[in-house]
């Protein structure tokens, strides 16, 4: 909810930034006695607005992790396995943390395969992006958009205890659940064609479609056991013990496409807004078996168009 709020009083703000450009332009135009002006060769402007990732790649976040060539961990070799039992937990005979976040006496709970995460999902994310504009004709034009997004993965977990935790003996479950949380970071390439519908001066529907490369980072992983925070990239060199070496942060590109429907604004001769409706058909190229999947976004577009006078003609002698 934080951050539809704040995408809220973006595109507020955005709005009343451009409502004051209009009028300062319209009050400010009658008394400009530079000549008359033209259009420039190419427009540039910012994106701000919401992103909702398709949720079939949030399960690189599963706790599992992934060796230094890049595949997936075995249960017994996962990142949530090593830092629960072995590392946390009682699985080589050291002080048992995790009983004490759950309540329960040393060694006096199991994690097993079946308590892994299995519900991982993207939370709606905000998105900002730089535009270049490249006009072919009156509604014609090429564009180029580079975007980017943090967003962050929600699920759970599960451990279960023996018996019901000390502090709570009429509990009728011995099933605690717990959140584990992940970050990515994306960042869009598109490069495509826009093209506007109708010849009205200040307002018309456009559409546009073009290619977009996606590089993808798998950033953070982290579990909550009550007060106790796990991060899972976090590798301990134990010397005493024989432990997988440590994870790599998985980091891919891929190729797509990207469509966009909107309405388009003159506000004056130099501001464009331009609300819009973009899916994109992404692959999100880390974890295990990347596929191309629709992704979502909505957001405004303010543009600058560069302006130059045009020449006054000479004087003859």
């Amino acid at each position: 909810m934080k951050r539809f709020k704040k995408t809220k009083i973006g595109l507020v703000f955005i709005l009343l930034f451009c409502s004051a450009i209009s009028f300062s332009q319209d009050n400010s135009s009658d008394s400009d006695d530079l000549g008359p002006k033209r259009k420039s060769k190419f427009q540039t402007g910012f994106y701000i607005g919401s992103y909702f990732a398709n949720k079939y790649s949030a399960s690189t976040y599963n706790g599992y992790g992934f060796d230094v060539e890049g595949t997936r961990n075995s249960f017994l070799n996962s990142l949530m396995y090593q830092k629960i039992v072995n590392e946390y937990g009682y699985g080589r005979g050291q002080y048992d943390y995790i009983a004490d976040e759950l309540g329960v006496d040393q060694g006096q709970w199991d994690f097993t395969e079946s308590d892994m995460p299995v519900n991982m999902h993207y939370v709606p994310a905000i998105m900002v992006g730089f535009n270049i504009k490249v006009p072919v004709d009156k509604t014609s034009a090429f564009i180029f958009n580079l975007n980017g997004s943090k967003l962050n993965i929600d699920g759970n977990f599960t451990i279960t205890t023996r018996k019901p935790p000390i502090a709570n003996p009429a509990s009728n479950t011995n099933i605690q659940t717990f959140a584990i949380r992940g970050v990515e970071q994306r960042l869009q390439f598109q490069m495509g064609f826009q093209k506007q519908f109708g010849d009205d001066e200040k307002l018309n529907f456009f559409g546009e479609v073009g290619l977009v490369g996606t590089l993808t980072k798998y950033d953070k992983n982290t579990i909550y056991i009550n007060k106790l925070q796990i991060d899972l990239m976090y590798y301990l060199n134990q010397t005493a013990f024989a432990a997988p070496g440590p994870t790599r942060k998985q980091v891919g590109f891929g190729v797509g496409a990207f469509a966009g429907l909107g309405v388009n604004l003159n506000i004056n001769p130099k501001f464009t807004l331009q609300l819009l409706y973009s899916p994109s058909y992404e692959k999100v190229n880390i974890g295990t078996g990347p596929k191309l999947k629709l992704q979502n976004a909505i957001g405004l577009r303010v543009y600058y168009n560069f302006l130059s006078k045009k020449p006054k003609p000479l004087n003859p002698a």
